[in-house]
């Protein structure tokens, strides 16, 4: 990176590294805020959930995986010329001479030291160079009119040549926890640029007119590649980042989501890898929040085509707290989204992967908190006939999941308002597991869920039972007739010898399946 540790600056290096690191956690949970909004229940949603900065486990790996030591970090050419003059301090010299100051040290910055394979070269200079930046963030935080126009293009050259480099490819995508000894160890000086950026865009004396030429579509590129690090902390100073300038800058607020619509079309269709997906989402969601209505329909494709999709990505758990918030913000301004959202998590929905049905379980209880009466008709019984489905589930977290559905007031009112639609479709399942399950709390909860039926209607309850044990009937007369198919073979069988197991099985398809146009193709089979 630009510069490294060094003795004499230690101590003050890293109290700086941790006040920009905790000022920037601090920050970063603002990010998204906007207006709390309600679900029908009456829960209040406060924003998009924080991504964890610590990255979690992808599917397969194991906690005792420990991945090699990485061979290379990312990648910055030295400067050749490093040797660095300790400037005075902004302070001591005349407010006429401040702005030529300030640019030198801007400039003094852009210098890169050796940071990975010789740590301890140059510590004279890159001491300078600590201070020059530490006492740069102090003197745009407290003073006004400091931001001049020629200082535009120098804070970005600056910014750019520290941060911007090619990332290493990933040392294990599937494997370990982040290591911050082991991943970019750097980024502790690295803060103090990302402060510095920050401080710059949210200072009183910033002028978006200007600073456009500057900060432009390839700055937010470059900046939108970073995203895709494996430290956490770089990717947390990303999305605050990222999130001032959209703020910032009108004119790049359609390509900075056209361009994270890239990144997510990449993850879902090609590479299934990226470390930043979680943080991208969080900064989407605050964005959501804003859009105005009606709709644009651009919003309304980015659901249905980008956010949906990112389902079925077998690192779901990941991102999912920040991809369930957005889609519940797009149901919430707009419910006749509901039902296409429905029915693509229908779509979707896990069939061998028990944890990953149980978020499907969690996300689709938020949308229920804020649907709309009049799109739950539309959506019921598709809805249950798969809710039917994971109360039947051997998995008892599932069925316990699908079961808790029963202690939701608003869940449970729209329940008793088309129990004429749901009972008939949710009482099979309901009554065959509360005799077969193994689990017994599962046995306590259908209960729960058979008594509340009971309640609702007593003469559709009696209705589904008797109907219930008719269809259980029909079962009973099926398997006897089966039966009875093959005592009859085998009786075929005994009179005559010389049948063949061929015609045997021939006449024991005909008799257990009628004859019809299939037949003939299976018994040539045998």
């Amino acid at each position: 990176m630009g510069f490294c540790l060094s003795h004499a600056g230690l101590r003050a290096l890293c109290l700086l590294s941790l006040y920009c690191y905790s000022f920037f956690c601090q920050e970063s949970t603002k990010v998204g805020r906007g207006k709390k909004s309600g679900g029908k229940n009456g829960e209040k949603c406060t924003g998009p959930p924080a991504t964890q900065l610590m990255r979690a486990k992808q599917p397969g790996s194991h906690s005792a995986v420990k991945r090699e030591k990485r061979l290379s970090t990312s990648s910055f050419p030295l400067s050749a010329n490093r040797e660095l003059q300790k400037l005075l301090a902004l302070a001591d010299v005349a407010p006429a001479e401040q702005e030529k100051l300030f640019i030198q040290k801007l400039r003094q910055c852009c210098v890169l030291f050796d940071f990975l394979s010789d740590p301890l070269s140059d510590l004279k200079w890159k001491e300078v160079k600590r201070a020059a930046l530490s006492e740069m963030v102090e003197y745009i935080t407290h003073n006004r009119n400091v931001i001049t126009e020629p200082i535009y293009p120098e804070v970005v050259h600056m910014f750019a040549v520290n941060m911007f480099r090619t990332l290493p490819p990933s040392s294990n995508p599937t494997g370990a926890e982040f290591d911050p000894e082991e991943d970019e160890p750097t980024l502790e000086a690295a803060c103090c640029f990302y402060l510095f950026l920050r401080m710059f865009l949210e200072s009183p004396d910033f002028q978006p007119n200007i600073a456009k030429k500057y900060i432009d579509q390839k700055f937010v590129l470059q900046l939108l590649e970073l995203f895709d690090s494996e430290d956490p902390r770089e990717r947390d100073f990303l999305k605050t980042t990222l999130h001032r300038i959209y703020g910032k800058f009108l004119g790049l607020r359609a390509y900075i989501r056209k361009q994270i619509n890239n990144i997510f079309y990449r993850f879902i269709y090609e590479t299934e890898h990226h470390n930043g997906i979680a943080e991208l989402l969080e900064i989407l969601g605050s964005i959501i929040n804003g859009f105005a209505l009606p709709l644009k329909e651009e919003h309304k494709i980015f659901l249905l085509k980008v956010l949906l999709p990112l389902h079925k990505v077998k690192s779901l758990s990941v991102y999912h707290p920040q991809l369930a918030y957005c889609v519940v913000q797009f149901l919430e301004k707009d419910s006749t989204l509901t039902e296409p959202v429905v029915m693509a998590l229908l779509k979707y929905w896990p069939k061998t992967h028990s944890p990953k049905e149980v978020m499907f379980l969690n996300e689709l209880e938020e949308i229920l908190d804020v649907i709309e009466p009049s799109e739950f008709v539309k959506v019921q019984e598709p809805l249950f006939r798969q809710l039917a489905k994971c109360v039947s589930s051997p998995h008892f977290q599932v069925a316990e999941r699908a079961l808790y559905y029963w202690n939701n007031e608003y869940i449970m009112s729209l329940i008793s308002d088309n129990a004429a639609k749901i009972l008939p479709i949710m009482f099979p399942a309901l009554y065959r597991n509360s005799k077969t399950h193994w689990n017994k709390t599962i046995h306590g909860l259908i209960y729960n869920a058979l008594k509340l039926f009971m309640e609702m209607n007593q003469k559709l309850f009696d209705d589904c039972t008797q109907q219930f044990r008719a269809e259980k009937n029909k079962e009973k007369a099926k398997l006897k007739e089966r039966e009875e198919a093959w005592i009859k073979i085998e009786n075929l069988a005994k009179s005559n010898p010389q049948v063949s197991v061929k015609s045997a099985a021939s006449h024991l398809f005909l008799l257990c399946f009628g004859t019809c146009h299939h037949s003939t193709s299976v018994c040539r089979m045998y």
